[in-house]
């Protein structure tokens, strides 16, 4: 998807001025049916309603970020992804988004694959733990690696598992779902040469056919 490279520094400065953003903003098409899981206050969704004209809907687990939402004329719903989505028929959304959220779940490939029950397309976005500087700053300091975009202590980090770029679509072939598009960036600068060392955010477009169970 050439447009995605071409306007990288340009589509959706509104939105946090978040790479993955930028990145989801290109890829969900006008129009479609988007849920977005862990949407926290709505800042995406609320621009894909506005720029993409979607039919959105989210799932976050923060009451207090659930009212800002509905605030907002969102609908968003309060709710614990890593309890399902039993509340969604089977391929009812064209998209599904996660963004920044999986490493915080408790069973990642449960989520993955109720994602890929109730969409066709799965749009997956997550800090990469291998970046250089995860390493070296444990080595160096001896702790708990604490870096620019992994900023939290021990005891108070949200991050539950430390995916990497390769874990990351090692999963995605032991569940059976597609990679169609990636995209590995240092900012909003995209990486080519050994994205699991030098990107600090990773994210996919999968194509989600029937997820394998166990």
């Amino acid at each position: 998807m050439a447009t995605i490279e071409a306007t990288l520094s340009s589509v959706v400065p509104e939105v946090l001025g978040r790479g993955d953003y930028k990145i989801i903003g290109e890829m969900v098409t006008n129009g479609a049916k988007v849920l977005d899981l862990g949407c926290g206050e709505g800042d995406l969704l609320a621009w894909l309603v506005d720029r993409r004209d979607v039919q959105a809907r989210g799932v976050e687990i923060s009451p207090e970020k659930v009212l800002k939402c509905v605030g907002h004329g969102l609908s968003v719903f309060q709710g614990d992804i890593d309890q399902g989505l039993a509340d969604y028929p089977d391929k009812c959304f064209d998209y599904v988004i996660l963004s920044q959220t999986i490493q915080e779940t408790r069973r990642p490939r449960n989520v993955l694959r109720e994602m890929a029950r109730v969409a066709d397309r799965l749009i997956v976005a997550f800090p990469n733990f291998a970046h250089w500087s995860v390493p070296v700053s444990l080595m160096t300091s001896g702790r708990a690696p604490k870096t620019r975009h992994l900023p939290y202590e021990w005891y108070d980090s949200p991050n539950v598992h430390f995916v990497t770029i390769l874990d990351f679509e090692e999963t995605l072939a032991g569940l059976g779902l597609t990679i169609e598009q990636s995209y590995f960036l240092q900012g909003d600068r995209r990486i080519r040469w050994l994205p699991n060392m030098r990107a600090r955010i990773a994210v996919y477009m999968v194509r989600s056919g029937v997820a394998k169970s166990d």
